[in-house]
């Protein structure tokens, strides 16, 4: 699970629910409130039991998680925009993209201007499309430098432009985002991703989602 440092994802968990507002959830249900030991092993036996073996899963969803993600890709982050059931706010190009303006070329191509062009786009395991990306962030600064507005100028940026967002997520999303994108068929950083988010959540909750990542890591 070393696959998001490689790749500079860094993941924040900036807030969670309590375990004990989902187990209160469950008890509603019956009214057995009696038997609830405040989020202790009772409540949590209850969660995985309910939540996760009986498949009673809509009781998860009182459980939410706000993560701040810095460094993926645009393309990645399109990736994690088809998991509808959560919310996005990302970092605007429109107003942001003046960090490029007053930096120096990034060529020629060597490999000093590749580890400073690596600030700004993530590169893969092939040569070719690594060196396409740094003329494309080249050309983009070239644009900025000649005073094209930022709502026209990031036409040109690439997809391996980096980015960063606060994404809020309710655990049975993010059960069935991780199922999803733990999985070695998955695109290769957004599997980063996954494993970086599924490390950042609190030891106590990660009994939830542990399935998700070992059925896909044993397949």
């Amino acid at each position: 699970m070393e696959e998001h440092k490689k790749l500079k994802i860094n993941v924040t968990l900036l807030h969670y629910t309590p375990l004990n507002i989902c187990s209160n959830a469950i008890r509603t249900c019956w009214q057995s409130f009696d038997k609830s030991d405040n989020g202790g092993e009772k409540d949590i036996e209850l969660i995985d039991r309910v939540g996760n073996k009986y498949k009673h899963s809509s009781t998860l969803e009182h459980l939410y998680y706000n993560f701040y993600i810095q460094g993926i890709s645009r393309a990645c982050l399109q990736e994690l925009a088809r998991h509808r059931i959560a919310s996005y706010s990302v970092k605007s190009s429109r107003y942001t993209l003046k960090e490029l303006k007053n930096l120096p070329s990034f060529l020629p191509l060597n490999d000093e201007n590749l580890a400073r062009a690596e600030e700004f786009v993530v590169f893969t395991s092939n040569e070719q499309v690594n060196h396409a990306s740094l003329y494309a962030l080249e050309r983009l600064r070239e644009i900025l430098c000649s005073n094209v507005s930022n709502d026209i100028a990031k036409f040109a940026m690439p997809e391996s432009y980096r980015t960063e967002l606060s994404f809020s997520i309710n655990a049975r999303s993010l059960q069935n985002f991780l199922s999803l994108r733990s999985s070695k068929s998955a695109l290769w950083e957004i599997r980063a991703l996954a494993l970086a988010i599924f490390e950042s959540l609190p030891q106590e909750h990660k009994f939830i989602f542990e399935s998700c990542i070992k059925s896909q890591n044993e397949a």
